[in-house]
């Protein structure tokens, strides 16, 4: 997405193929939720922005309250899914354990891996409805915490940088898992892309 250049959202290629994290996450299940519904959050977006130029050109007036609450929505959506997408990758590439700057993070804020994806699994199992379950960093502390979204804009920390979500709404799983979210969950933990993960972690502290 370049912003300077067209002022809207399109939706961003993945930067793997529909087959590629199969059998944790089917063909079917992936094209549906990249082009349909992380299609629909990107035209969400660019139609209210469309309605906030039209009537400040004519000079009217919007909900200000229901506008910005709708654009916050789809905002949310488009940005986590985007994020989504890149912290996943084929079993194998970059999957595995954390290394690098997020592993010795990881292991002094959690005490182990293990420990660490146990209350990350908890925190996105439990997740009210729909919504996410996200590692942040929070750049005060300097300490990793878990974070858990509701819908896509809901108990998010100001400033905190997202290094890592997976999406718990049932459009992401229930072709392939129908309900049962913890499965999910499970085969989730085979294609985490903890490369790219670590980059994210690595750009921050930079800053």
């Amino acid at each position: 997405m370049n912003m300077e250049q067209n002022r809207v959202y399109t939706l961003p290629e993945l930067p793997y193929d529909y087959k590629a994290l199969s059998p944790s996450i089917s063909e079917e299940q992936l094209r549906i939720h990249h082009t349909k519904h992380h299609q629909g959050y990107v035209n969400g977006a660019n139609a209210i922005y469309e309605k906030l130029d039209k009537a400040r050109k004519d000079g009217g007036d919007v909900d200000q309250k229901a506008t910005l609450k709708e654009l916050s929505f789809h905002l949310g959506g488009y940005l986590l899914h985007t994020l989504y997408w890149e912290n996943m990758a084929p079993a194998g590439k970059g999957c595995g354990m954390p290394k690098g700057a997020l592993g010795k993070r990881i292991e002094k804020e959690f005490g182990s891996f293990e420990r660490f994806k146990k209350e990350f699994t908890a925190a996105a199992n439990s997740v009210e409805g729909s919504g996410w379950a996200a590692l942040t960093y929070d750049p005060r502390t300097g300490r990793l915490l878990i974070m858990q979204i509701e819908k896509h804009n809901v108990h998010v920390f100001p400033s905190y940088a997202v290094l890592m979500v997976v999406d718990v709404w049932e459009h992401a799983y229930y072709i392939d898992y129908k309900n049962d979210r913890a499965k999910y969950l499970e085969n989730f933990w085979n294609i985490v892309n903890w490369d790219v993960i670590n980059i994210r972690l690595e750009n921050v502290l930079k800053k």
